[in-house]
This record gives structure tokens, C-alpha cells and sequence, in this order.
């Protein structure tokens, strides 16, 4: 009897175990695809502003009055504004330059949102000289895919 006891609660026990690890195999896997799709985000908004195009770059970006951007000139709230921000500080190819990221972070705040902080490098011509700073995004997940909701750059 104590035998069959025994071997019935290592069953439980191995079932248990194998049920809690094949669990953990799809989150993982949705993680890596978040962290995958946000990447790709980042890396199409670098493509669009090295070819001077805003509105393609401003596709990564949630197009909401509530978008958040905080930068030198302190908060921005909405989509339009950031833009127009970005179209004033930015009025040309020449001044935008080529736009490079260098991930340093990326932390998952919820199965939705993610946080990514990094660096940013503006290649231009010696005329107007390079810019860099640091960034953190936070990426909601929306129907339509991966968007900054919120945009700290210094």
C-alpha cells in the first residue's frame, strides 16, 4: 500500500513539474516576439527619419492627444504636437541626419507594455555637428501592434 501511495504522489509531483514548465514556454515565447516586434518599431522609426521622412517616423508613435513626450522643452501631450515639435527642430534632411539606436534595456512593466532605454546618435554633416542623448520609451501593445505611449529623450 505504501508503495502505490509513493508512486502516486511522485506521478502528482512529475505531472505537476512537467505542466509548470511547458507553462512557462508560451510567456517566454510571447515575451521574445513583444521584445522582437518592438525592436522592428525601433528600427523602421531609425529608417524613416535617416530618409527625412517624420510622418513615417511618427508611425511608432501612439496617435493620441494623450502621447507623452518629455524632452529639453519639458512635456508634450498628443501625437500632432510632438510632431509639429519635431518638424521645428527638425526642418530638414540636413538637420535630421541619420538616426541610430543603441538599445540598452528593454523591461516588461505587463504583458501589454513594455519600457526600452537606450542610446540615440544623430550622424550629421560636420556643419552642423552629431547630437546624441539617452532615451525611455514605454510601448503599449494596441490591436494595430506596438506603440510609444510615452517618450523621454534627453
Amino acid at each position: 500500500m505504501k508503495m502505490k501511495s509513493n508512486l502516486l504522489i511522485f506521478m502528482v509531483v512529475a505531472s505537476i513539474m512537467a505542466t509548470s514548465c511547458q507553462s512557462t514556454k508560451p510567456v517566454q515565447t510571447t515575451a521574445l516576439s513583444a521584445e522582437a516586434s518592438v525592436k522592428q518599431v525601433l528600427s523602421e522609426q531609425a529608417d524613416c527619419w535617416s530618409k527625412g521622412d517624420l510622418e513615417c517616423y511618427m508611425k511608432g508613435y501612439w496617435k493620441s492627444d494623450s502621447l507623452l513626450f518629455v524632452g529639453k522643452s519639458g512635456l508634450t501631450y498628443g501625437w500632432q504636437k510632438t510632431l509639429d515639435n519635431y518638424k521645428r527642430n527638425y526642418p530638414d534632411v540636413t538637420a535630421m541626419g541619420k538616426l541610430n539606436f543603441d538599445l540598452k534595456e528593454m523591461r516588461h512593466l505587463s504583458p501589454e507594455t513594455i519600457l526600452v532605454v537606450g542610446k540615440w546618435h544623430l550622424k550629421r554633416d560636420a556643419a552642423k555637428g552629431d547630437l546624441q542623448g539617452h532615451f525611455s520609451v514605454i510601448f503599449k501593445r494596441f490591436p494595430d501592434g506596438w506603440k510609444i505611449i510615452a517618450d523621454h529623450s534627453s
